[in-house]
């Protein structure tokens, strides 16, 4: 299972894009994909279109809840990481993550590397774009 952070779904829905061709790749071979309700919640924000939005709920289904347990490794996240201000969403989306014993895809993989110590899994989303061409010499 891999949950999709708010900032690779909303990558995913541009045509081209390389986390849309990753999120492709993904389906294609059957990896089930999901969002939890936070980062459902961050993408309804928008702007995003009603179609957009449609398009999001076939792909990730309905969002994975948000518990009390998910809440105390949240609160547990937010302090072992020093409790930066504007990063409590993160740790409730690593949360949902670890609790779901899923990897995350992150656009912003910067945001989530501390949470890696503590149990959170990167998915590995450059595995699944195609190759880039090398160059002929």
């Amino acid at each position: 299972m891999t949950h999709l952070d708010t900032s690779f779904l909303i990558r995913a829905l541009v045509p081209g894009s390389p986390e849309d061709a990753t999120l492709r790749a993904w389906l294609r071979r059957g990896l089930p994909v999901a969002a939890s309700a936070v980062v459902w919640t961050e993408l309804l924000c928008g702007p995003l279109t009603a179609r957009e939005a449609e398009l999001a709920l076939l792909v990730v289904g309905e969002p994975v809840p948000f518990c009390g347990e998910h809440a105390a490794l949240a609160a547990s996240l937010f302090n072992a990481t020093g409790r930066r201000r504007g990063s409590l969403a993160d740790c409730m989306v690593a949360a949902a993550a670890i609790r779901s014993e899923a990897e995350l895809a992150t656009a912003n993989e910067a945001d989530f590397a501390r949470f890696v110590p503590l149990g959170l899994r990167l998915a590995p989303a450059e595995s699944a774009r195609p190759a880039r061409p090398r160059p002929r010499k």
